[in-house]
């Protein structure tokens, strides 16, 4: 029997654009079938967005070995490219560039309760 994967947990933060607000919430409505398993294929689960004024804060568990390599699957896949021409333009940095060129930008994690 092989060992349990650790959890990783992701939290991210971006801002929706406010002429882009309903848009943003519309595409989330209904998010496509195809990025929705890229995500699962990619041993991403439990992820959720959520909004507070014109800010998008994501969390997501990662269960597999190696994020960044899952990472680079979800950026090759033509599907989630496509879906991200509709999202995108809908976003806004809000905090500094820890990573360069990304729109979503992590957030430190400072308390679990587990």
């Amino acid at each position: 029997m092989s060992a349990p994967h650790r959890i990783e947990r992701h939290a991210l933060v971006v801002g929706v654009r406010p002429e882009y607000r309903e848009k943003y919430l519309e595409l989330h409505s209904n998010v496509w079938p195809q990025v929705e398993q890229t995500l699962r294929d990619a041993n991403v689960t439990n992820y959720s967005i959520f909004i507070v004024g014109d800010t998008l804060f994501a969390y997501y568990e990662y269960v597999g070995d190696d994020h960044a390599a899952d990472m680079a699957r979800i950026a090759e896949d033509p599907v989630t490219r496509e879906w991200w021409t509709h999202t995108d333009p809908c976003q806004v940095r809000i905090v500094d560039e820890r990573v360069p060129g990304a729109l979503w930008q992590p957030l430190d994690e400072v308390w679990h309760l587990s």
